[in-house]
């Protein structure tokens, strides 16, 4: 695990390989933070990234947000999520569903997605599979610009939990 300041160090090249991951297949908000460096600690980091991001146009960010699995879907089903979805997705127990709850976060999942063109986005980390379910529910009644800025506000959760991870503790 790298210290804040051996990120600092990082060509854009590296910082971007250290970093990208944090934004699901999306390696071009590191990449476009790395000229904001240096960062004091990891929160400046963050918020650089996030910056980097919420600048970025509507059709990016959106891009951004279909790169994220469905909760429970297909590729979770198949073995295809990144490291962190895999992590992530089982911490909420979401790889112990019954048929039922599978069933139900497929069906939300679609009905979600039919809604609003891209998916469910929620820090799982943060959250058990019943909190989810509740919040797929209740979020289906939200105006699509709402859904928007919290998918995007979720997104920022996600990054900062896995920048927490790439980060040595002592910074």
């Amino acid at each position: 695990m790298p210290t804040l300041a051996e990120i600092n160090s990082l060509d854009r090249a590296a910082f971007t390989a250290a970093l990208g991951h944090l934004f699901e297949h999306s390696t071009w908000v590191a990449d476009e933070t790395w000229p904001k460096k240096p960062f004091r600690d990891a929160a400046q980091l963050h918020a650089a990234l996030c910056a980097t991001m919420r600048a970025a146009p509507r059709d990016r960010q959106l891009a951004l947000i279909r790169a994220h699995p469905d909760l429970a879907g297909r590729l979770a089903r198949q073995n295809q999520l990144t490291a962190e979805s895999t992590s992530e997705q089982a911490s909420a127990g979401l790889n112990q569903l019954t048929a039922a709850e599978l069933a139900e976060f497929q069906n939300n999942n679609a009905a979600y997605l039919a809604r609003f063109g891209f998916p469910f986005i929620i820090c799982a980390r943060l959250n058990h599979r019943a909190a989810i379910l509740a919040a797929m529910q209740s979020r289906l009644a939200h105006p699509p610009a709402t859904e928007f800025a919290t998918a995007l506000g979720e997104i920022e959760k996600i990054a900062r939990l896995r920048l927490d991870d790439v980060l040595e503790k002592s910074t």
